[in-house]
C-alpha cells in the first residue's frame, strides 16, 4: 500500500501526532524543541554561532532518541522535512499549554 501524500500542515498534523504516542518520547520531543529554541535566543543574544550549530544536534538528538528507542518508528522529518519540524514546534506549544498531554490515552 502507497504511504499518503501529505498536502498541508492541517493535514499532516494528526499523522505526526499518531507517530508520538509513547510519554517518553514526547518528554524527550519537549526537551529537545525547548533546548533548541533556548540556544536560539542564546545564540542571537550573545551573537555565538555556536548556539546555532547545536541546534538541530540537540533538537533531532533528543527527538531521534525518542523515535529509534520509545517509538519504535522512523521520525517524519526523512519525508516531510518541513510539516515535521513545524509541527514540533506546535507540539512543543500543545504540551506546554496543556492542549495536548504528555501521557496519551489509548
Amino acid at each position: 500500500m502507497a504511504e499518503k501524500e501529505f498536502k498541508s500542515l492541517k493535514e499532516f498534523y494528526p499523522y505526526y501526532l499518531t507517530e508520538h504516542i509513547n510519554t517518553t518520547s514526547r518528554v524527550l520531543h519537549f526537551i529537545g524543541t525547548g533546548l533548541v529554541a533556548l540556544a536560539f535566543i542564546t545564540g542571537f543574544l550573545f551573537h555565538d554561532w555556536r548556539f546555532f550549530l547545536a541546534m538541530p544536534v540537540v533538537g533531532y538528538g533528543f527527538a531521534w532518541v525518542g523515535h529509534y528507542f520509545f517509538e519504535k518508528n522512523k521520525p517524519a522529518t526523512f519525508k516531510y522535512p518541513g510539516y515535521s519540524l513545524v509541527s514540533d514546534f506546535i507540539l512543543f506549544y500543545d504540551l506546554l499549554t496543556g492542549k495536548q498531554r504528555f501521557v496519551v490515552k489509548k
